[in-house]
């Protein structure tokens, strides 16, 4: 199947650039773009996207809101977000994550990381770089940035989890796939799927990088202290 590509950026120019070294990839194709977050959404909707790649600040409306209008909208349940950030450390990173998004990409990247990311966000994984997974979402969350309050809740959810999937839930938060699971545990890959897919059923959770923050969220696993 062909990977159907939104383009969301006010920057026409990297838009181009984008357009191009998607295009040129047998298996996806740009199918629209937008220069704010109101036109993404929409263009989301009309052009089937499978994947939007977002830029957080755009004028009028953001990224941010734009990826909680998709997160939102039950006809846009199969849309994975990958917000795109000048910089990797970026205070909007976790509160696009708590929107919605699959993950997020510096502008920096190099084409090949681009196209993975892409590929991985439209089969339903997590795009959680190592600089995230290791520190930046466990540092904004400590800090308490852009707590939307509803961390009590997301911690009794997990008195639903059987005891391996809260193991399978802290390897999911330590950024590791699905295979790195199963050697760790010593099960299959199949039962880490089930078990992965069991916990995003029971804590409500939009894929993967929402279980990373739920984690973080509900105390199971604890930021690092540098």
């Amino acid at each position: 199947m062909t990977i159907r590509v939104l383009l969301a950026d006010d920057q026409a120019l990297l838009r181009s650039a984008f357009k191009v070294l998607v295009d040129s990839e047998p298996d996806m194709e740009v199918v629209g773009e937008a220069s704010d977050g109101a036109e993404a959404v929409r263009l989301a909707k009309s052009e089937r996207a499978d994947v939007v790649l977002m830029d957080i600040r755009m004028p009028g409306t953001d990224g941010l809101a734009a990826t909680r209008m998709i997160s939102a909208d039950p006809a846009l349940t199969h849309v994975r977000v990958v917000m795109l950030t000048t910089f990797e450390v970026d205070e909007y990173v976790v509160q696009s994550l708590r929107a919605g998004a699959s993950g997020f990409l510096g502008k920096g990247a190099e084409p090949d990381e681009l196209l993975g990311a892409i590929r991985i966000a439209a089969a339903g994984e997590a795009l959680l770089s190592p600089v995230a997974t290791k520190g930046l979402i466990a540092k904004f969350l400590a800090q308490g940035e852009g707590s939307d309050g509803d961390t009590p809740l997301r911690g009794e959810r997990l008195e639903a989890l059987t005891g391996r999937e809260r193991e399978v839930l802290v390897q999911v938060a330590g950024g590791h796939s699905n295979d790195e699971i199963a050697e760790r545990l010593e099960v299959s890959p199949l039962t880490v799927k089930t078990h992965v897919n069991r916990a995003m059923a029971k804590l409500g959770a939009r894929d993967r990088a929402q279980l990373v923050v739920i984690a973080y969220e509900s105390g199971l696993v604890r930021p690092r202290v540098e």
